[in-house]
């Protein structure tokens, strides 16, 4: 049909009732093809023009949002690397102070010890230096009585003080 438009047209000239009715028909096929095919497909394609968009801005958020999460991570990070330093640092300072505090008081407890034993000795000592003289005493006592010589006060006492000086010269020697 439209090898014989074209070819009647050439030799008979145009057939305006034919071309106005093509020219309808393709109006009207292009109005449904604009209301059936063309409307649909611009939609479904702006519909999925605003998707990607979307889904750009939803993945640029979750990138800003996991480089937040990475700061916010290693500022922990490093935050509790700091109070971890300081919580060393501190018991060590503790451990310093609990050390020096332990051997002052061992000082102190060996001064203790010390000035007890001079003064347990010292004690034991004059003990001993008037068990010394009592039995000096006694014994001056027995010879005076074996000699039956008697000794009178001064020379008792002298004779005890030498006695217990020997004894004393004697101690500090040992």
């Amino acid at each position: 049909m439209n090898t014989t438009f074209l070819l009647s047209a050439t030799e008979q000239g145009v057939a305006w009732g034919d071309f106005i009715f093509y020219i309808v028909t393709f109006l009207i096929l292009l109005a449904l093809v604009k209301k059936f095919a063309w409307t649909p497909i611009t939609d479904m394609m702006e519909k999925r023009a605003t998707k990607i968009s979307n889904d750009i801005d939803s993945a640029e958020q979750a990138r800003q949002k996991a480089e937040e999460l990475v700061k916010k991570r290693d500022l922990a990070l490093k935050n509790s690397r700091s109070e971890a330093s300081q919580i060393i640092d501190r018991a060590k300072k503790n451990g310093e102070q609990q050390k020096a505090n332990i051997v002052s008081s061992a000082h102190e407890e060996v001064q203790t010890m010390k000035t007890n034993a001079k003064k347990d000795i010292q004690q034991e000592r004059q003990e001993a230096l008037d068990s010394v003289n009592d039995v000096a005493e006694l014994s001056i006592e027995i010879a005076s009585k074996i000699i039956r010589k008697e000794l009178t006060a001064d020379d008792q006492k002298a004779l005890v003080d030498s006695y217990i000086e020997g004894l004393g010269k004697q101690n500090e020697t040992r």
